[in-house]
């Protein structure tokens, strides 16, 4: 099967230094990282570039650039690594792979197996969809699943959030910023979300709560207008007129392939430390798919560069013919990153 680059062969027998499983923001920040400081490096994005923010019709909330769309940053994204001599494979589904030794391998569904030395994972974490009518057709116009990164958007316009733990509370709270109203729907009389928070909800004059309701499907030719509900008790329906709805109902990280490897806390996150080092050596991790408190373009930045940096100083050691373990204690010792960055 010929590759994005025009590869025919099944394989690809050279080694690279680091190969990054994931295109988002994460993956491509620790391209452009791990290329400026010369290391042979291939990124592998199953679909295109950008991963989430791809389907986002306009970003305003990363630093430096007022206001562009989710498909232009994606591939702004992509060539300034590309620029620096980053590869980057699209359409490359990684099925299997072997994470342990000096030299690791990462097999694809086109059939072929990639060698390499260190390798960062940034796949990313899917948001959980309704599946409901409407959805797929409006996600980017009205259908989201960030308000920090779309709530502005919907100043003085009715709004509602599915949801009922902790995270559907602190972005519907987030969006009374800028929403005229904000409807609460969530499928049970009860709350997941801490206390704090449904208190501090429904003291707010802008919230209203839809309880024991579901949302059969959304409105809308190009934006959202609205969702048809469902009352779970009594079976009636309506049609609630919206401008926007965000969707809070958990994520789903994407971590299958990797158990044996690295370390999966109770929500399916892989827990890393301050480097991003995993405990399997020269295995390091970005972005959404790892444990953290925020999850932002911004942030998955930031996850990226230190990784690469992290797998730049696990591969110095590891050329001293230091064993894989060896070369990563000394890579996450904090000593030697206050001497080199």
């Amino acid at each position: 099967m010929e590759s994005s680059n025009g590869h025919t062969d099944s394989g690809d027998t050279s080694v690279w230094d680091v190969l990054i499983i994931g295109g988002g923001p994460a993956g491509l920040a620790a391209a452009l990282y791990a290329a400026r400081a010369m290391r042979k490096t291939l990124v592998l994005e199953k679909v295109m570039p950008g991963g989430q923010i791809a389907t986002t019709s306009e970003v305003e909330d990363y630093p430096g650039i007022l206001m562009t769309t989710g498909p232009e940053l994606s591939m702004q994204l992509m060539e300034h690594a590309q620029h620096f001599g980053a590869q980057v494979e699209i359409g490359e589904q990684v099925t299997k792979v072997k994470l342990d030794g000096k030299v690791k391998k990462v097999k694809t569904e086109s059939g072929r197996t990639f060698s390499t030395r260190s390798v960062i994972l940034a796949t990313g974490a899917e948001p959980r969809t309704l599946g409901v009518p409407g959805e797929d057709k409006l996600r980017g116009y009205g259908v989201s699943y960030c308000a920090v990164c779309d709530g502005p958007f919907f100043r003085d316009r009715p709004v509602a959030v599915v949801g009922g733990g902790d995270a559907a509370f602190d972005e519907a709270l987030y969006l009374t910023k800028y929403a005229s109203t904000v409807y609460l729907i969530h499928r049970r009389d009860e709350f997941r979300a801490q206390k704090v928070l449904v208190d501090r909800a429904r003291a707010n004059d802008k919230m209203q709560f839809i309880l024991d309701t579901v949302v059969d499907s959304i409105s809308g030719d190009k934006a959202v207008t609205g969702a048809m509900l469902r009352n779970l008790k009594t079976g009636e329906t309506r049609e609630l007129p919206l401008g926007g709805l965000f969707v809070y109902i958990g994520n789903i990280p994407s971590t299958n392939l990797l158990e044996q490897y690295v370390e999966i806390d109770d929500s399916g996150y892989i827990e890393v430390d301050a480097t991003m080092a995993t405990g399997c050596p020269g295995v390091y991790v970005a972005g959404d798919v790892r444990k953290s408190p925020l999850k932002q373009i911004v942030t998955a930045g930031s996850d990226g560069s230190i990784a690469a940096l992290s797998a730049d100083k696990y591969l110095d050691y590891l050329a001293e013919e230091l064993s894989p373990e060896e070369a990563e204690r000394l890579a996450e010792a904090p000593e030697n990153w206050e001497e080199s960055y």
